[in-house]
């Protein structure tokens, strides 16, 4: 996706939880402001509904909305992992981060998550065409320098550690990202999404992993 001058570019990140669980499912709206990104809100208790409206009144301001998702969009035919899922969890490997995170789409622990990321995904292509699939750990602990990547190994599980990497954000351009976002991993993960998906879409930036789409069966980019 090229952005256009002169528009307003806003970037979604979404971390996606299972159907039945809207409480754990964040959202987080940033707008483009010259060469950053600036934090709109932050929600949580997000149906597929909610997101849906949120999408598609930014979408209608003339707009360009970016979407990334942290869910699976698709699923390997016959089961078990992707292409996509084998090249991202062995770069995660690579370089120490934690890559358990990475599951085959079908697993049975997996399988309502990829359903409602399918779900989503698609009919959020109603209201743009800038869908991507992301890994926000991979997003974060890419970014590290090596001495930092500790964090991306206990930020799930650790306050400290989400406060800890606020000021990286903020040296990421993501502007206006108060303390309450790391209060739970969910809102930090779906900053982290939007940060992917930012680096995916605009090309003054590159992602950190970027695996293309194999359509028509794995239809989105795959990125971190």
């Amino acid at each position: 996706m090229i952005y256009k001058g002169g528009r307003r570019v806003h970037v979604v990140g979404i971390d996606l939880a299972g159907p039945a669980n809207h409480k754990e499912t964040a959202v987080a709206v940033f707008k483009k402001d010259a060469e950053s990104l600036v934090l709109k809100s932050l929600s949580f208790h997000n149906s597929d509904r909610l997101i849906l409206d949120t999408v598609s009144r930014l979408a209608s301001e003339e707009g360009q909305v970016t979407v990334g998702i942290d869910a699976p969009l698709s699923y390997q035919d016959g089961g078990g992992d992707r292409p996509s899922d084998k090249a991202v969890r062995s770069k995660l490997r690579e370089a120490g981060l934690y890559h358990g995170s990475i599951m085959p789409p079908t697993l049975n622990r997996m399988v309502y998550l990829t359903l409602r990321g399918i779900h989503l995904s698609r009919a959020l292509e109603n209201y743009t065409g800038s869908i991507v699939e992301v890994h926000p750990g991979g997003a974060i602990g890419l970014r590290l320098k090596p001495e930092d990547r500790h964090l991306a190994l206990s930020y799930k599980k650790s306050e400290e550690d989400r406060r800890s990497l606020l000021p990286f954000f903020e040296q990421w351009r993501m502007k206006n990202i108060s303390p309450d976002a790391a209060e739970t991993s969910h809102g930090l993960d779906a900053c982290a999404a939007a940060l992917a998906a930012w680096h995916w879409a605009d090309p003054e930036h590159e992602p950190e992993i970027c695996l293309g789409a194999d359509k028509p069966f794995h239809p989105f980019d795959f990125c971190c």
